[in-house]
């Protein structure tokens, strides 16, 4: 009984994975179903059975990579006492090129980049895109409050510092994955840890010694 579910769960993460790589590698426009289906080694029909659409594929493919964003993230915070060093692993994880980067991170912010254009027209695309916007800034907010509880982050509204940060690592990951010269992973990182520092009042230098720490400038 429990063989078919298994079954189809895997499917559906093989078809995640291949729209992935297809959506990243030719656009949404570009990435037809057929050649998904081909290397998911399944048919469109099964991919429109389960997805309905190709937006809506999107969406599913970007939340699949997003789980397994945070899978590592969480992995990696978990490992560290101190919420100053967990913002900064949780900042360095998300910039793309950065050498602290969640691995090759241009697929994702790519599948970001054909996702907010595609919310702008389907209401069911925006709405999967403001579920996970809520949850990256959550977790940002949440790092904040554990850092206001053992005194070591400033005394202001954890979401509001969770929005700003968000938004400004949105803006600058655009940059970034357009090949601005001014704006690389590394200048992305600098910049956002710069924002947390000076809103959250605190200093890396201040947290207790790992090799995320020691490797990150002191900012803002």
């Amino acid at each position: 009984m429990t063989a078919r579910p298994a079954q189809n769960d895997r499917r559906r993460q093989q078809i995640l994975r291949a729209a992935a790589v297809a959506i990243t590698e030719r656009g949404i426009c570009d990435a037809r179903i057929s050649d998904i289906a081909a290397a998911a080694e399944t048919s469109t029909g099964l991919i429109l059975y389960y997805f309905g659409s190709k937006d809506h594929l999107l969406a599913e493919a970007l939340t699949y990579a997003e789980d397994q964003f945070y899978l590592h993230i969480f992995h990696g915070i978990s490992t560290l006492d101190d919420p100053r060093a967990q913002l900064s692993r949780l900042i360095s994880s998300s910039c793309p090129g950065a050498a602290e980067a969640a691995g090759d991170l241009s697929a994702e912010w790519t599948l970001w980049l054909e996702l907010w254009a595609r919310a702008l027209h389907d209401d069911e695309v925006a709405r999967r895109r403001a579920a996970l916007d809520r949850r990256w800034r959550s977790t940002i907010a949440d790092v904040v409050r554990a850092g206001q509880r053992r005194g070591v982050f400033a005394d202001v509204d954890p979401f509001d510092v969770a929005l700003e940060l968000a938004a400004l690592m949105d803006g600058l990951a655009v940059q970034v994955m357009l090949g601005d010269p001014e704006v690389d992973g590394a200048r992305m990182r600098e910049l956002s840890l710069g924002l947390a520092q000076r809103r959250l009042a605190f200093e890396l230098g201040d947290a207790p010694a790992t090799d995320d720490v020691a490797a990150t400038p002191s900012g803002g």
